[in-house]
C-alpha cells in the first residue's frame, strides 16, 4: 500500500473516533443547573412593596405572598428581612400554531372572539362597588378614629350606604385621614355638622354627623390633624363619624382604602334609614 493511502486510511480513522466521542458527549446527561440562592432584602426607610417589586423584577403579589404580608398596602417595618422570590422567567418563543380548518360566519366570529371579563359590580350612579384599580397609587389614608366599623359601604335593606360608619364615643376627636385642604366645613341636613376635605389626585374625604368642626374652608390640613369631634347632627341617632372616600365625584369603599384590616361590628341600619347622603 503506498504511503498516500495510509495516511488517507489513518485520517478517515481518526474522524470517525471525534465524531463518536462527540456523540457521546452530546448523549451523556448534563448536570441539573444550581436552583438560584434564595434572596433577601432587608427594609430601610422609604422602601415600598411596588419598589421592591420593580427593584427585583417581581409582582408585588409574589412578595405578598412569599412573605405571609396582609396586603398589597402593608407598611414595612425598618430591618424587616424580606425574601424576595424569583423573578419571573422571560418569556420564549412559542411553537408553531397548527393549521385549523378554515371556519366562515358567525361561527368563525365565535370561535375568534376573545372571552369577555366578567362585569364589574355597579351599583346607582356614582357608587362604584368593585375594588377600585389605583389602590396602590392612591394617598397613604389613616384611619380618622379609631373603633368598630358598625355600618357598611354599599347596599342596605333600606336604600345604598355611601360610606362607612365608625362608632366613636361623643367627642372623640376626628383626623384628618389624608393632606389636603378644608373645602367644606359647614351644616348641611343629612350629613348635619360636616368636614370636607380635598386630597391631590381628585380624592375628597367626607366626615360627617359631627358635635363640632374645628376647621375651616380654605385651611391646610396634614394627616393626622384634629378636624372635628365625634356628634350625632343630622340623619343620626347614634354617636358615630360617617366617613367616605370620593374620587372624581364617584364614591368608593373606604375600606378598600385605608391601611389596616377593618374592625365590623354589628351592622346597624337605625341611624339613619335609607341614607344616602347626597
Amino acid at each position: 500500500m503506498s504511503t498516500g493511502r495510509v495516511s488517507r486510511a489513518a485520517w478517515l480513522a481518526t474522524a470517525a473516533v471525534l465524531v463518536l466521542a462527540a456523540a457521546e458527549a452530546d448523549a451523556a446527561p448534563k448536570p441539573a443547573a444550581a436552583p438560584a440562592a434564595a434572596r433577601t432584602h432587608v427594609v430601610v426607610r422609604g422602601d415600598t412593596l411596588s419598589d421592591l417589586a420593580v427593584r427585583y423584577k417581581v409582582t408585588v403579589a409574589a412578595l405578598v405572598a412569599a412573605n405571609r404580608l396582609t396586603g398589597a398596602r402593608e407598611r414595612l417595618r425598618i430591618g424587616r428581612r424580606l425574601v424576595i422570590p424569583a423573578a419571573a422567567p422571560p418569556a420564549t418563543a412559542s411553537a408553531p400554531a397548527r393549521r385549523t380548518p378554515r371556519v366562515s360566519g358567525a361561527r368563525a366570529e365565535a370561535s375568534t372572539s376573545p372571552p369577555r371579563a366578567a362585569p364589574r359590580p355597579r351599583g346607582p350612579r356614582g357608587i362604584e362597588l368593585a375594588v377600585p384599580d389605583f389602590v396602590e397609587a392612591a394617598p397613604p389614608f389613616q384611619w380618622p378614629v379609631e373603633g368598630p366599623v358598625t355600618s357598611t359601604f354599599g347596599r342596605r335593606r333600606s336604600g345604598w350606604h355611601r360610606g362607612i360608619d365608625i362608632k366613636a364615643d361623643r367627642g372623640t376627636v376626628i383626623f384628618a385621614a389624608a393632606d389636603g385642604v378644608v373645602a367644606t366645613s359647614a351644616t348641611e341636613y343629612r350629613y348635619g355638622r360636616v368636614v370636607k376635605i380635598e386630597h391631590d389626585d381628585g380624592y375628597v374625604t367626607v366626615y360627617a354627623h359631627n358635635e363640632e368642626n374645628l376647621v375651616r374652608a380654605g385651611m391646610r390640613v396634614t394627616a393626622g390633624d384634629p378636624i372635628a369631634t365625634i356628634g350625632r347632627t343630622g340623619r343620626a341617632t347614634a354617636y358615630h363619624l360617617h366617613f367616605e372616600i370620593r374620587r372624581n365625584g364617584a364614591v368608593y369603599n373606604p375600606l378598600y382604602l385605608l391601611p389596616l384590616p377593618p374592625r365590623v361590628g354589628q351592622v346597624e341600619e337605625s341611624d339613619d334609614p335609607g341614607e344616602q347622603h347626597e
